[in-house]
């Protein structure tokens, strides 16, 4: 099944959405009035993906020492979020989500299984808050600094069986998940579900204002599309005369081309793929083309800026810093920290417009933990490098294997270990040697990747962990997410700061 073949039995479901139809009647006209949250107007979701509390530790601990604090730290209102999601039709707990199952929690307010965009545990579509709140004459927005058609943004304005059908084309194995015995589940009667989600993008008009990666998962028809529904295409999706489009016959936009954009509704994609790691930009000549690339911040001012302009009744916007996740599960902690700082830098973006207006609910999380992040004590290294296992000194407690410190010396397992480094740490599969890194504290001269830098870091594994997530918040209502919360009652508490209703289950 080609691509084409599905958009005549899909374009009418896409551009009419889920507002206002039967499948979303669990969402759809909620009652119960809070008057005390009526001066929100705004509301400004921010994610740091994969980033838990450890990112957040040390990225205060490298760019502004023990006693600084990252923007996002400033904010008065904290909490903690719980990240589960569920077995496929089930409400069997999966205790380690991935970015799909969440993205889905918090934008829908149901747990559903790994991989899934927009759909719950059973396969049935839901509605998603940016869609209600596009419906109810809301500006909304998206940005992100990967791909447009990954999981977290996706969330948000498509819905798909399985978070890799992205486009450009069809595949069964991109699509329909497998059975048991390892067929493909026969296609589902909502051919919206195995539609590829850049061209359910393109026709769905869910969001004003889209910026960041993807390019190469788009096509030219799907730019006549958007220029159709009144949107301002930064760049050039490719030659309508071509049947495949390259690097050569796509145009990305650029930070010059964002600068100068003025329509209510504005599509910018920056790459052909995940926009540009910072540290990786910084590091490239001042004529590369990725250095045209805007940063997370700038993209969010822009998106701010075309959406409070656009629209008098408020706008909802989702802002995505992608790479924390992408970095961590590459155990690369120096990209790891660049990328923090650049998405805190985006989080004091949005407060800065947020103090100034007065009406805007900012709130700052993550959709999960990667990778098992940690700070260990320096001159230490970890229990995948030893040689043993820790020292059992109290024998009548098994438990017990703490004491006394493990020996800086003479205990490694050389195989495992090359001693201290300094960036990717997945180079090479037995280095499992900490990550070190100078911070404000430490004396002049010391230099990251020494023994005597101060910051210490490790990676438990490659993947994802359950482990909870911190939340921030600032402004009208931000006192909700100040507690233990599960992910999914973020979605009824930013419905109800934007509708001043509490939603229907």
């Amino acid at each position: 099944m080609q691509r084409k073949a599905l958009k005549a039995a899909t374009v009418l479901a896409l551009s009419g959405s889920l507002v206002g139809g039967a499948a979303v009647s669990a969402h759809s006209e909620p009652a119960e009035r809070n008057e005390h949250r009526a001066d929100i107007r705004n509301v400004i979701y921010l994610l740091g993906d994969g980033m838990g509390r450890t990112h957040v530790t040390a990225g205060r601990e490298r760019y502004y020492g023990a006693a600084g604090r990252l923007n996002m730290e400033k904010l008065p209102f904290t909490g903690a979020v719980a990240t589960h999601a569920v077995e496929k039709d089930s409400t069997r707990p999966a205790l380690v989500t991935d970015s799909a199952s969440s993205a889905t929690a918090w934008s829908s307010g149901v747990k559903t299984y790994n991989a899934a965009i927009g759909v719950d545990a059973y396969e049935k579509k839901v509605a998603t808050l940016m869609e209600q709140a596009h419906a109810a004459g809301f500006a909304t927005g998206n940005v992100s600094t990967a791909e447009i058609t990954d999981a977290t943004p996706a969330a948000q304005f498509s819905h798909a069986l399985l978070r890799g059908c992205q486009g450009p084309v069809y595949s069964d194995a991109a699509c329909l998940p497998k059975k048991a015995d390892g067929s493909y589940e026969s296609a589902p009667a909502d051919h919206t579900l195995i539609t590829p989600i850049a061209e359910q993008i393109a026709r769905n008009g869910t969001a004003d204002v889209v910026l960041g990666g993807g390019l190469a998962r788009f096509e030219p028809d799907d730019q006549k599309a958007l220029q159709a529904q009144g949107y301002q295409v930064l760049g050039s999706f490719g030659d309508p005369a071509l049947p495949a489009q390259t690097a050569a016959t796509q145009k990305v936009a650029t930070r010059t081309d964002l600068a100068a954009a003025k329509g209510r509704k504005v599509v910018g994609l920056f790459n052909r793929g995940n926009l540009t790691v910072e540290q990786a930009k910084a590091g490239l000549p001042a004529d590369a083309p990725q250095r045209q690339e805007p940063t997370l911040a700038e993209m969010t001012n822009k998106a701010v800026s075309l959406l409070g302009k656009n629209n008098h009744k408020g706008f909802f916007l989702q802002v995505e810093g992608a790479q924390i996740d992408k970095r961590s599960h590459a155990n690369d902690a120096a990209q790891t920290l660049g990328e923090v700082k650049a998405f805190d830098d985006a989080v004091a973006a949005a407060v800065d417009f947020a103090k100034k207006d007065g009406h805007t609910l900012v709130i700052v999380t993550a959709d999960h933990e990667c990778a098992g992040f940690n700070i260990i004590e320096k001159g230490s290294y970890t229990n995948a490098e030893a040689a043993a296992p820790p020292a059992n000194t109290d024998a009548g407690n098994p438990a017990n294997n703490s004491l006394p410190s493990r020996p800086t010396s003479g205990a490694k397992d050389p195989a495992r270990s090359s001693g201290i480094v300094n960036g990717a740490g997945a180079g090479d599969p037995k280095n499992f040697a900490p990550a070190t890194f100078r911070t404000p504290d430490d004396p002049a001269g010391v230099k990251d990747g020494t023994a005597d830098a101060s910051l210490w870091l490790t990676y438990l594994s490659g993947n994802h962990t359950g482990a909870d997530v911190p939340i921030f918040a600032y402004g009208p209502g931000g006192d909700r997410f100040a507690a233990s919360q599960d992910n999914t009652s973020l979605y009824g508490k930013m419905y109800s700061a934007l509708f001043r209703k509490a939603p229907r289950h």
